[in-house]
């Protein structure tokens, strides 16, 4: 039976849906002033925006492409206690458009030293979430960073801030030798020293290869650090059936989010979340890797459940060869102060 330290999930990770005004706003209802903002537009085919305190308000990534940081002043302007307030860029911001937000919490700080590693690195870290945003120096060699979680990451999404280059994960799953790219519906690839340096994370650092996407010599990368915690996390594969009656995978809380993306196959990142789709079956998904409109289909839908997800199509983005790698966060926990009921 599933267990939790985290009474109440949406203290640490909340979806904030919004309607643009094209002017100046403030956001409010996420909980707590979120430290890595992520928005992309439902209603329009606008490109996600990143930002993160550590890096500073207005500095904007954009998940679904390669491009550098670029200081952004009419997007996002300031995070505060109780969520964020917008500039008026279209992207994130435009009149009578609506938006989704997903928002972690860090430690409200725009980071300190951490010299566990080769490097020194900036972090800023929630050790009861399981999640850190570190900003670190490449060296273009070889070098171990340090991350402040005290166990040992299971994902790490890592950009060049300098550079118009990927988005490189690792995932505990897929392995030290391969990567994924965020921005690209590429299968995993890999078999190279060149991205994790053949190395697996520890409890203080993660390693980092000879690659410009995230290490180019001095230049600045960001990463954004997922452990896995008991009744709040879950990064992990199942295996496709290839049949409507897909497979269950087990959370061990009901899912607030979920990201999946095929290991073996050219196929998109898949988006879910409760707040916009509030009942069983889930059918509306936004893709990570593209400016694309919300969409909605039953040939691409799951189900969220009390302690899992469960795939409701043969869809080969979600369940027709081979595994799909997933990353989950909790709406509410199967056992707690709270516990989650069916929905």
């Amino acid at each position: 039976m599933a267990y939790t330290t985290i009474k109440k999930p949406s203290d640490y990770f909340n979806t904030k849906l919004y309607t643009g005004n094209g002017s100046t706003q403030s956001i409010t209802g996420v909980g707590f002033q979120p430290d890595l903002i992520w928005t992309k537009g439902r209603s329009v085919a606008e490109n996600h925006n990143a930002y993160d305190i550590v890096r500073g308000a207005g500095e904007r990534l954009i998940p679904n492409g390669t491009n550098a940081e670029t200081t952004q002043t009419d997007t996002q302007t300031s995070f505060d206690s109780d969520g964020f307030t917008l500039g008026l860029n279209a992207e994130i911001n435009g009149s009578g458009a609506t938006y989704a937000s997903w928002n972690w919490l860090a430690d409200n700080t725009s980071g300190s030293s951490n010299t566990d590693g080769s490097i020194t690195s900036t972090v800023s870290v929630n050790t009861t979430s399981g999640f850190s945003i570190v900003k670190y120096t490449g060296t273009g060699s070889p070098l171990t960073c340090g991350h402040g979680l005290g166990v040992a990451p299971k994902v790490i999404i890592t950009k060049g801030l300098d550079v118009s280059n990927a988005w490189l994960i690792y995932t505990e799953m897929t392995g030290n030798d391969k990567y994924l790219r965020l921005d690209l519906t590429n299968a995993v690839s890999g078999s190279s020293i060149d991205y994790w340096n053949n190395t697996s994370p520890t409890s203080s650092v993660f390693s980092i290869g000879t690659t410009d996407a995230n290490n180019n010599n001095g230049g600045e990368n960001i990463a954004y650090c997922f452990a896995e915690v008991k009744g709040f996390s879950k990064f992990g594969l199942y295996t496709s059936n290839a049949n409507v009656d897909g497979p269950f995978t087990y959370t061990g809380f009901k899912p607030a989010f979920v990201m999946i993306k095929s290991a073996s196959l050219n196929e998109s990142w898949f988006m879910y979340d409760t707040k916009r789709s509030t009942y069983n079956v889930v059918e509306n998904f936004l893709f990570a890797n593209s400016n694309s409109a919300e969409q909605t289909s039953t040939a691409n839908s799951v189900d969220i459940l009390s302690n899992g997800f469960k795939i409701r199509t043969t869809d080969s983005r979600l369940n027709s060869s081979g595994s799909y790698i997933y990353m989950a966060f909790a709406e509410e926990p199967l056992v707690g102060d709270n516990p989650a009921t069916a929905r």
